[in-house]
């Protein structure tokens, strides 16, 4: 037999209002711009420009349209943003990988044949620089997409062309390959030859640090093989991401600008992050006049309806991006706050351990907006660039019974690391030993932690003869 059971529960739904404002919130400056563009578009009582004193003087609340369907029910958001924000304009680089790679083809002199095939491979290199597809199934490649049959053997002949570009090792099968590439194309000296015999003769020896049988083959001391690999670990294992990560940094556009004058932090927002937009005079004036007609004629109750919803809507996007740069705004002030000797001197070791509930506490934000205005946002300061992100790091308590940020404790172990003995590098349970005799109570599992974070491999990997 069923039962009927009644239960109460508490849901916390978002209005789509409340929904697009925190998209909005969450994006950076440089998807701003496209966002707005989007909006202007599907909104045509959203215009670009300044609002004039006269069309203020008869908002659009003393109009009368409540008989009417109301779709777009939004809320109003608090006004105020800082006059006059400085505008950073970055120098963008749109050219890809397989751009420069098809660019240098065309100096070649190769035939149409030649070229369809240069162009194949150079779609099948990786974002890394790596071809990694077998010469074979580019063969069929040619044969079913382009009606070209071809071997291996004239492939090959192509991609040593192509493996001639900029950067060097681009095209390389492998990582063996990518080395050689780029000791072929550098100067020729006693270290490159013998870097390029180490690579083709004993490459597997090298991978796996066995110096030792390296130098009894090749009958070297200690210092010409230290030199041979300080030169082989100079090489770009990715050559690849050369290009592609020129063209991330590009389009880094910081969110706000903060200069020390004068004894005083200046906070400024990026100018677009405040566009002037406006709505249109001739909807409010067709709101007026289809509110006086006749509201029984069906037209003009439907006409009358997605004109209001467009006001309102417009409105609603004034107000939510004036409302985004009233946030964006507060959170760098704190953040300035917080971390003011930072950003009077830019010493790194001056940052103080900041979380999210921190900042949150401080402006009286809910965690999940501080963490939306963090996440893509940076700075331009004195010093550079950074990522607000940067700012944010935990805390390690110390002998003084102070904080000390986990940044400060990574720049200790780093330079822990930089001075030990190459012969005789430390070990974790050391570096622990080492971090706490400067104060810092730390584990040894934070210390691995911290070590790989860095990008430092454990002991056993750093011994160098």
């Amino acid at each position: 037999m069923q039962k009927l059971v009644l239960s109460q529960s508490i849901q916390q739904r978002l209005s789509p209002q409340q929904i697009q404002f925190i998209k909005l919130l969450q994006i950076p400056t440089a998807e701003l711009a496209q966002r707005i563009e989007e909006e202007l578009e599907i909104n045509p009582a959203l215009e670009e420009g300044k609002e004039k004193e006269e069309f203020e003087e008869t908002p659009l609340e003393d109009l009368d349209y409540q008989d009417y369907d109301d779709d777009y029910r939004g809320y109003k958001m608090s006004d105020g943003y800082q006059d006059e924000p400085k505008e950073i304009m970055p120098v963008i680089s749109t050219e890809s990988l397989q751009e420069s790679l098809l660019q240098q083809l065309g100096f070649l002199q190769l035939s149409e044949r030649e070229t369809l095939i240069g162009t194949q491979l150079i779609g099948s290199i990786e974002d890394d620089g790596y071809i990694r597809r077998p010469l074979r199934s580019i063969c069929n490649d040619l044969a079913f997409g382009q009606n070209i049959y071809t071997n291996e053997e004239e492939l090959e002949g192509i991609l040593r062309k192509i493996q001639k570009f900029e950067p060097a090792g681009i095209g390389a099968r492998d990582l063996k390959e990518c080395l050689i590439l780029q000791i072929e194309k550098g100067a020729n000296t006693k270290e490159s030859n013998l870097a390029l015999i180490i690579l083709e003769d004993y490459f597997e020896e090298f991978s796996k640090k066995h110096f030792d049988k390296i130098q009894k083959k090749l009958n070297i001391d200690d210092e010409t093989l230290k030199s041979v690999f300080q030169y082989i670990t100079r090489l770009n294992p990715k050559p690849g991401n050369m290009i592609s990560t020129q063209n991330n940094v590009a389009y880094l556009i910081p969110d706000f600008i903060v200069s020390y004058v004068n004894g005083k932090m200046e906070i400024v927002l990026n100018s677009k992050n405040a566009p002037d937009l406006k709505i249109s005079k001739s909807f409010s004036e067709m709101l007026d006049t289809y509110s006086k007609s006749d509201k029984q004629n069906k037209q003009i109750k439907e006409t009358l309806t997605f004109v209001k919803q467009k006001l309102d809507a417009a409105k609603w996007f004034i107000d939510a991006i004036k409302q985004r740069q009233q946030t964006l705004l507060k959170t760098m002030e704190a953040i300035v706050d917080f971390q003011f000797n930072f950003f009077v001197e830019g010493d790194e070791s001056k940052l103080k351990p900041m979380i999210l509930k921190d900042l949150a506490d401080k402006i009286d934000m809910d965690i999940s907006t501080v963490s939306r205005v963090a996440n893509s946002k940076s700075v331009q300061t004195d010093f550079g660039i950074y990522p607000l992100k940067y700012f944010f790091s935990e805390g390690i308590s110390t002998e003084s019974g102070e904080d000390a940020s986990s940044r400060e404790v990574k720049n200790t172990l780093k330079a822990l690391i930089d001075e030990e003995e190459k012969s005789a590098p430390h070990s974790d349970d050391k570096l622990e030993k080492l971090l706490k005799a400067k104060g810092y109570n730390i584990a040894r599992r934070t210390v691995a932690k911290y070590r790989e974070q860095l990008g430092i491999p454990v002991a056993r990997l750093r011994k160098q003869i």
